[in-house]
């Protein structure tokens, strides 16, 4: 791994800025993203977190290495009745164009590397969605169908683009509310 990013913490105010949309996708832009995702492989791999002292994570978004632009990655392994499916997305530039009513969350809330205080709760977020961005892998312009946990993934994500951190969505009042029909992860 190249490089090592500071991570941006949530009493950061610019954590909180809304990104500003890449006009041009220059070799620089490709490399940061490409940076982004090894240091989220990286961060994964239990001798070089432990070493370097870094949390783990399956989602990075450049305003959490100090970069106001909209790019992201996604990275992890899911176990399928097929067997072990990678997740990869090294993203420029999403949008959800299409979201499901039906809603997801995780059981044990959600996790940031920028927040290091745990904030109990529910995240309530679509299940299914539909991201239209610049893939760096393919290099073209791409839409992406993402379910369950791929989906809550890459709505935190863009969320931080936004400005909005996940307990920014927790229910101040009944942080725990079960909405009937919404799918338990």
């Amino acid at each position: 791994m190249k490089k090592f990013f500071k991570i941006v913490k949530d009493t950061n105010p610019e954590l909180r800025a809304k990104c500003k949309e890449i006009t041009e996708i220059t070799p620089e832009i490709i490399s940061f993203v490409n940076e982004m995702h090894d240091y989220l492989i990286a961060s994964q791999d239990e001798k070089i977190s432990q070493k370097y002292n870094i949390r783990e994570g399956v989602g990075l978004a450049a305003p959490q290495v100090g970069r106001n632009i909209r790019a992201l990655v996604v990275y992890f392994e899911e176990q399928t009745d097929e067997g072990v499916h990678i997740v990869d997305h090294r993203l420029i530039n999403p949008k959800i164009i299409l979201e499901s009513v039906k809603e997801v969350y995780l059981s044990g809330g959600e996790g940031c590397l920028s927040v290091d205080v745990h904030h109990e709760g529910y995240v309530y977020r679509h299940n299914k969605i539909q991201v239209k961005a610049f893939n760096v892998q393919t290099q073209k312009e791409e839409i992406i169908t993402a379910r369950g946990y791929e989906a809550i993934v890459l709505q935190h994500e863009i969320d931080h683009l936004d400005g909005i951190l996940y307990y920014d969505r927790i229910d101040k009042k009944n942080p725990f509310v079960q909405k009937e029909d919404a799918i338990r992860i």
